[in-house]
């Protein structure tokens, strides 16, 4: 969506406070083509160090089409080995991959984007064996989060209301509640950074200890 998506300007407004610069632009990652495209768009800008590929297509269907599972594969299992591919001529530092718990475990409802984030996982994993053989100093790590209150989530608030919808969903996690976005964004931040310098080829699970086991 780029600039048209909900709150993007304010994101921006947000950055640009904190002493940075922002620029939104719509790019369907699922396309090579356009992919190069942004990616072009940042000859004039400080070098390109870090990438964080969070693009999805929600299917909750238990048996989608052929049609609607390739959709859903091109833009999180596609797109990713895109900006991987496409990205190897910048300065590149730090590759995260943006999966989930779905990505660990199975689940009855959404085969189709449980099975992308899957394949995310694991092509993290790759990418950073790749990288560390090519001795490019990319670094690649996945994040698994939670429920996480974002606009994923928007059906089942305007359906139950937001309040007892975050309710209903904090409390199937042991700690009690969903995550904010900030929560998994600090994640995000030590993993494009330096302070995660001996990181790569992990995934790192931010789920109020709803994989960590059954409870009593």
């Amino acid at each position: 969506q780029g600039p048209a998506a909900p709150e993007a300007a304010a994101l921006v407004r947000d950055i640009e406070a904190a002493g940075c610069r922002a620029t939104v632009v719509s790019c369907d990652v699922a396309d090579a083509a356009a992919v190069q495209q942004a990616l072009a768009g940042l000859a004039d800008q400080p070098p390109l160090t870090g990438v964080f590929h969070c693009a999805a297509v929600l299917e909750d269907a238990m048996a989608p089409s052929a049609d609607r599972i390739t959709r859903v594969f091109a833009a999180k299992a596609l797109g990713a080995y895109h900006l991987h591919r496409l990205t190897q001529a910048h300065a590149l530092k730090e590759f995260v991959l943006f999966s989930s718990i779905a990505g660990l475990i199975g689940s009855a409802g959404p085969t189709a984007y449980t099975a992308s984030k899957g394949a995310v996982r694991l092509l993290s994993k790759s990418v950073a064996l790749y990288c560390a053989e090519q001795k490019n100093g990319i670094r690649c790590n996945s994040v698994h989060p939670g429920g996480t209150d974002t606009a994923i989530f928007n059906p089942l608030w305007q359906a139950v209301g937001r309040e007892q919808g975050k309710a209903f969903i904090g409390s199937r996690h042991p700690i009690g509640h969903m995550a904010e976005p900030v929560d998994i964004g600090e994640v995000v931040l030590w993993l494009t950074s330096d302070r995660s310098k001996f990181v790569t080829g992990a995934e790192f699970v931010a789920d109020g200890g709803i994989t960590a086991g059954l409870q009593r």
